[in-house]
């Protein structure tokens, strides 16, 4: 079997991390395992079993204007087509990669999986491209989507009629990386621990947390908010901080690379996304036996959360009020929350890395035989 996964590079990300396992599975498997990006090698930022073969067609430069676009996606889909004229299964990583994939197997033997890793309407493509993919998703053998959400959504408006509903995995234990932030030299070891994790940026909301913690912070004076993550709102969300007054008590000390560490360190985990493809963070947290309190955001945390069973879901989504009452609750509720966080963990089954790859032994397998 030889199986190609396509995607726009290694750099970082959920959609690379969770193509790199899918590769380094399949080749230990003793299947034949090609990755094809359109960056060059020299950026990964994952490692790839030893049998893996890797392709970087170094075709990821942008281009200026309409003509410009068109000849670099006419070479883009010459040079994979070129490669998966020896392949059975392509599959596709996001949705640029995917119409690049499909269109470049067009009358091959190859068959196309393409895989979209976020809710669609909520990552604006302009018409151009939402116009491709109503087009051309439909030609895909399969589609495979993270969410009820976005496979309801793939369905209704991008008419693509065999969608398969497959969760990112957790893999434990979490890989370790650098820098390495040890809990113990961010807070004292007494403080209890209300941990975020991601992106200092608009969609992870943090600009909210801060406000809700804000409004409970003084009933709660034994817990700290610590948001680990670097990004472009860093300045605002500190100034934010201070302007609470609570510069003792949020901590944004930055990346880290040892995000176990922090997960048994918590005592409690909150997700305020405006919105997210597939939150990994949640699912990790939950399987380190956190508590958490989420935002039911379009997509991914009613996926995750059974509400009142492992977890709190808070909606509408941006409601601060909302989140506060539901922090306090779980804050000052320890039998609650240590119930809650017992029952997170059964997520280690339900995402564990055999049952999401049983999903796409089928979906593969499928594809194989049905040619």
């Amino acid at each position: 079997m030889k199986i190609a996964i396509f995607i726009q590079s290694l750099q970082g990300g959920g959609a690379e991390r969770v193509s790199s396992h899918l590769a380094n599975i399949w080749a230990e498997q003793g299947r034949d395992v090609t990755v094809i990006t359109l960056t060059d090698t020299e950026s990964d930022a994952y490692t790839l079993h030893p049998a893996v073969h890797r392709i970087g067609l170094n075709l990821a430069m942008e281009s200026h204007g309409i003509a410009s676009a068109v000849l670099a996606n006419g070479r883009r889909i010459c040079a994979l087509r070129k490669i998966l004229k020896q392949m059975d299964v392509v599959v596709a990583m996001m949705m640029t990669a995917s119409i690049l994939a499909v269109l470049a197997s067009f009358g091959l033997k190859c068959r196309t999986v393409i895989s979209e890793r976020c809710y669609p309407p909520l990552i604006p493509v302009g018409r151009l491209w939402s116009t491709l993919r109503r087009i051309i998703y439909p030609l895909a053998d399969c589609v495979v989507a993270q969410t009820q959400e976005s496979s309801r959504w793939l369905q209704q408006h991008a008419g693509c009629k065999r969608v398969v509903v497959i969760p990112n995995p957790v893999v434990l234990p979490l890989s370790v990386g650098l820098p390495n932030l040890a809990p113990d030299s961010v807070l004292n070891p007494d403080r209890h621990v209300l941990l975020a994790v991601g992106r200092l940026c608009k969609e992870k909301g943090f600009d909210w947390l801060l406000q809700a913690f804000s409004r409970i912070a003084v009933v709660c004076p034994q817990w700290d908010l610590v948001i680990i993550g670097e990004g472009s709102l860093r300045n605002d969300l500190i100034r934010q901080r201070d302007n609470l007054k609570l510069t003792a008590r949020i901590m944004l000390p930055g990346h880290a690379g040892n995000m176990a560490d922090w997960y048994r360190r918590a005592n409690l985990f909150v997700l305020t996304s405006r919105s997210e493809g597939f939150p990994n963070v949640l699912v990790e947290a939950m399987a380190h036996g956190c508590a958490v309190v989420s935002y039911d955001c379009y997509a991914g945390p009613r996926d995750i959360i059974s509400d009142g069973v492992n977890g709190i879901l808070v909606k509408p989504v941006g409601d601060v009020d909302g989140m506060a009452r539901a922090l306090l609750v779980l804050m000052t509720e320890e039998h609650t929350r240590k119930q809650f966080a017992q029952n997170a963990i059964a997520v280690q089954e339900r995402f564990s890395m055999p049952g999401v790859l049983s999903l796409w032994e089928g979906v593969i397998s499928a594809e194989l035989t049905s040619g």
